[in-house]
């Protein structure tokens, strides 16, 4: 049973959430034509994004920059306190300056603000308080407003940092679908990982890898067992005289066949009287995640792997797919 403390625990942390999900929520209501002009801009422009705050606003710009980055938009960091110590080179003829602050009159700010004025680059604010000095500075006022911090004290950073973020992701978001930006063009940002591979690899880049076990339809079982034991992917094609693809065999089917014969097994049972006929198959130049859904949808191990024609080519087991880190 839940003591006080516990009780009171859990009524906490319900109410930051809440409390966090209200002031995003209020945000909808803030998109206006500064949201959609800054995209213009940014998306039609020729330098980069240079964003900048102060304490934990400078971690949510940060976050920000990898998300911009990650989605096509060249984007940048600078610590607003680091810039007016020499940092401010950073900031280049074409940039445009993103400002992110809940007060919007911090000292750093406040010096900060007009040297960037005085390059003439785009100034957005990122602001909750959109009467200080850095909205009425800034060309175009992105408002992340909230009332109040999910903190009891109303002090810690809390709700207007999680409004920051979101107003970013805002951002983010509107750039990929005003630029267009496909599942292709995210996998040239992301090579690494189980992610990129997800979006890039090729099941004509996994195949290669193994043997191509295949037998022809009149080889008998010891041809049969020979090729699925010596190639050591737990299955073989079934292929005419011609290289197409005609059934496929597995190390199941030969099981269940001699459950089948029990004492009756005749070693000259042909290929053509076990293989399972119209196997799952897969193109050679699909994506390695399609060849992975095919196989769990159908609860099998191995895909036969062929080029548009039915010409067999080999096979793509579950442990590939599981060695390049897409399982």
């Amino acid at each position: 049973m839940q003591n006080i403390n516990s009780k009171k625990i859990l009524e906490v942390a319900k109410n930051t959430i809440k409390s966090e999900a209200e002031a995003i929520i209020k945000l909808v209501d803030y998109i206006d034509d500064d949201f959609i002009t800054v995209v213009d801009k940014i998306k039609n422009s020729k330098g980069r994004v240079v964003i900048t705050g102060i304490g934990k606003s400078a971690i949510i710009g940060n976050k920000i920059v990898a998300s911009l980055n990650s989605t096509g938009t060249p984007a940048i960091f600078m610590h607003a306190a680091d810039a007016i110590h020499g940092d401010l080179g950073i900031v280049q003829p074409d940039d445009i300056v993103i400002c992110l602050s809940k007060s919007g009159n911090t000292p750093e700010i406040k010096i900060l603000i007009p040297l960037i004025k005085r390059t003439n680059n785009i100034l957005v604010a990122i602001v909750s308080d959109t009467e200080s000095f850095l909205a009425k500075s800034a060309d175009y006022v992105l408002k992340a407003t909230v009332t109040s911090e999910a903190c009891p004290n109303n002090l810690a950073p809390t709700s207007s940092t999680t409004a920051q973020l979101v107003m970013g992701d805002a951002l983010t978001i509107a750039l990929i679908e005003s630029k267009g930006f496909t599942s292709s063009d995210f996998a040239k940002f992301h090579p690494g990982g189980s992610l990129g591979k997800k979006l890039y690899l090729k099941v004509n880049d996994i195949y290669k890898l193994n043997e191509s076990p295949k037998v022809l339809a009149d080889d008998n079982v010891y041809k049969i067992i020979q090729e699925i034991t010596g190639k050591r992917l737990g299955a073989t094609a079934v292929v005419d005289n011609q290289d197409n693809l005609i059934g496929i065999i597995t190390d199941g089917d030969l099981r269940r066949m001699l459950e089948s014969f029990g004492k009756n097994f005749n070693g000259d049972i042909k290929a053509a009287e076990i293989m399972s006929k119209n196997p799952k198959v897969i193109y050679s130049g699909e994506l390695a995640i399609n060849a992975l859904q095919i196989i769990t949808k159908n609860n099998i191990t191995q895909i036969a792997v062929t080029d548009e024609n039915n010409k067999y080519l080999g096979i793509v087991h579950l442990h590939d797919l599981m060695r390049e880190g897409i399982v």
